[in-house]
């Protein structure tokens, strides 16, 4: 398994300095994120990535066991560091980072040569804990004072965005929590909640997988289908925006006396979507069912059953893996990785960029015939 990038680079968070110093500051297409000297032996069926706006931190099990290892910010756009060994988990912020290991969980605020643990909770080694970070045993974590939260429910999973969070049970029950100014919380209306609260759109619907971008929210039910809410105003949710149309618009209709432009017309007949407060079906041309998801501060990426991503809403940075800098309110395939006979297998979406697991595909050899090298 490999992985690959895409989006904001301005860190070396993807792509590192070249020989002349110089770190590309937007990467438009998906570009092979390499190993490096201190992760020989790297076993590349366990390397998992985590992001945030300026930084990745990649967690490693090697031969001489696992470790997590940050790139960009933290650590300048010519280097990469490893700041520990034996975690399991790890989460990345702009100041802090959360490592999980067997017996504890620390936090640590980061900051270039000086690292403080300003938070530790000790547990059993017995403790049955499998779910991923943010939880921990008893509650979660968070970035900021206070660091942990405890909870009441019994939760597989947890995401934070921005300023919300969302909860799912064993059951697929999913309950939302904090600031909904945006619809984020998925409740009808753009009031904040301090406590979490099923979100009863759904109720009724199994779900299995969610994710929280900065102010829009996504869920996956069990039976593949993708449901989401809240700030609309890049098309990160798939649905219609307004912003995005008059600037296609903009772009299209100037000195175009051929094909005039009725905007008259279209303004009566187009539905278009700032804030989407109840979960909606978004229905994805000629997909599959969808198998992961994850949101960045105003774009999505999603990938599906056979192995193909999709990706809308702000792509100034080149985030969405188009090789262009423009924004979509449809999801569209990234058409990199089939051409490339690539299967995907798993996203992360940084607030402005993407990271991408692939396997080659099992029918087609064409990848290592004609890209030797290209994985490993």
């Amino acid at each position: 398994m490999s992985w690959f990038g895409f989006g904001f680079n301005g860190f070396g968070q993807i792509s590192r300095a070249d020989v002349s110093g110089q770190v590309k500051c937007k990467v438009n297409s998906p570009v092979l994120i390499s190993d490096d000297e201190c992760k020989s032996g790297v076993n590349r069926s366990d390397r998992r990535i985590r992001a945030c706006w300026s930084s990745r931190a990649d967690l490693q099990q090697t031969q001489s066991g696992s470790g997590v290892y940050l790139s960009g910010c933290v650590c300048g756009p010519s280097a990469q560091v490893c700041v520990s060994q034996g975690c399991t988990d790890a989460l990345i912020s702009e100041t802090h980072l959360t490592l999980s290991f067997t017996d504890r969980v620390e936090l640590w605020e980061i900051k270039p040569q000086q690292n403080q643990l300003v938070w530790k909770r000790e547990h059993e080694l017995s403790a049955e804990h499998t779910a991923a970070l943010p939880l921990v045993s008893g509650g979660f974590v968070q970035h900021k004072p206070p660091f942990f939260h405890p909870l009441k429910l019994c939760a597989v999973s947890l995401v934070l965005g921005s300023e919300h969070a969302l909860l799912l049970t064993a059951d697929g029950t999913l309950y939302s929590w904090g600031s909904g100014s945006h619809g984020q919380l998925g409740h009808g209306a753009l009031t904040s909640l301090e406590d979490p609260q099923a979100v009863e759109a759904l109720w009724g619907v199994p779900i299995k997988a969610v994710a929280a971008g900065n102010w829009h929210s996504a869920a996956v039910s069990s039976g593949g289908d993708l449901y989401m809410w809240g700030w609309n105003e890049s098309g990160q949710l798939g649905l219609p925006s307004r912003g995005l149309e008059e600037e296609k618009r903009r772009g299209n209709g100037s000195g175009n006396d051929d094909q005039p432009m009725n905007t008259d017309e279209k303004s009566q007949t187009d539905v278009f979507i700032s804030i989407q407060a109840f979960p909606a079906l978004v229905d994805i041309a000629n997909m599959s069912e969808i198998s992961r998801i994850s949101c960045g501060s105003r774009h999505t990426a999603a990938v599906t059953s056979a192995g193909d991503l999709y990706t809308w809403g702000w792509g100034q940075y080149g985030q969405l893996g188009h090789g262009t800098e423009h924004s979509t309110d449809e999801p569209t395939p990234v058409d990199y990785f089939s051409s490339h006979s690539l299967s995907v297998k798993d996203v992360v979406c940084g607030s402005w960029n993407t990271f991408v697991s692939v396997v080659p595909k099992e029918t087609s050899s064409v990848l290592t015939e004609t890209h030797p090298g290209l994985l490993n």
